[in-house]
């Protein structure tokens, strides 16, 4: 009877052994879960950088047809100049004449806010 309680042949995981793994799995979550996030937050700010490039064109298709840089997000929304904003991005133009204008673009999810002075300016963060 007692050889029926102790029997070698059963095969399993001690305890130990699964301790051991759900601490690396936790490990190894711990680092990329971080990891996650940074990209995250890196794809959000990436998105603002291409609306506000997107914009930067649609304000030279606004000037060949006005001869003046829009004034307002509103005129160069849409499918007759082009510009489309990504979800969460928030554009405003905060300077437009004859010569010259000033956008900014920034994600709500996103951790920058990019500044553009055109024509041919570069952005900056």
């Amino acid at each position: 009877m007692l050889t029926k309680l102790i029997n070698k042949d059963e095969k399993g995981f001690t305890l130990i052994e699964l301790m051991i793994v759900i601490a690396i799995i936790g490990i190894l979550a711990a680092i990329a879960i971080p990891q996650f996030s940074a990209y995250r937050t890196r794809s959000f700010n990436a998105a603002a950088t291409a609306d506000i490039r997107n914009a930067a064109t649609a304000q030279e298709a606004y000037f060949v047809d006005h001869s003046i840089y829009a004034g307002a997000v509103d005129d160069i929304t849409g499918a007759t100049y082009g510009l489309f904003l990504s979800s969460n991005v928030t554009l405003a133009i905060t300077a437009n004449n004859t010569t010259q204008y000033t956008m900014t673009s920034s994600n709500s999810s996103g951790d920058q806010t990019y500044t553009l002075t055109g024509p041919g300016g570069s952005i900056t963060h």
